[in-house]
């Protein structure tokens, strides 16, 4: 008997990118709007892209199963 295919999650296939080395990679929050109240380091530092914690790739990788 064939397996059923797994939805991808919607939200988590807009949030989350794989590297080539297995890492999941995501965009940090904070950098969308009310900008000239925040700090320029605060912003600087959400510059640079985010990487998900080991304890949180298994949660990840269920939500797009078919992600590489």
């Amino acid at each position: 008997m064939a397996k059923n295919k797994i939805k991808t999650h919607s939200g988590a296939k807009k949030r989350f990118k794989f590297t080539a080395n297995g890492k999941i990679k995501y965009q940090r929050t904070n950098r969308r709007h009310r900008l000239t109240q925040k700090a320029t380091k605060r912003k600087r530092v959400n510059r640079a892209a985010g990487y998900a914690d080991s304890t949180n790739i298994a949660e990840v990788r269920a939500l797009m199963p078919y992600a590489k």
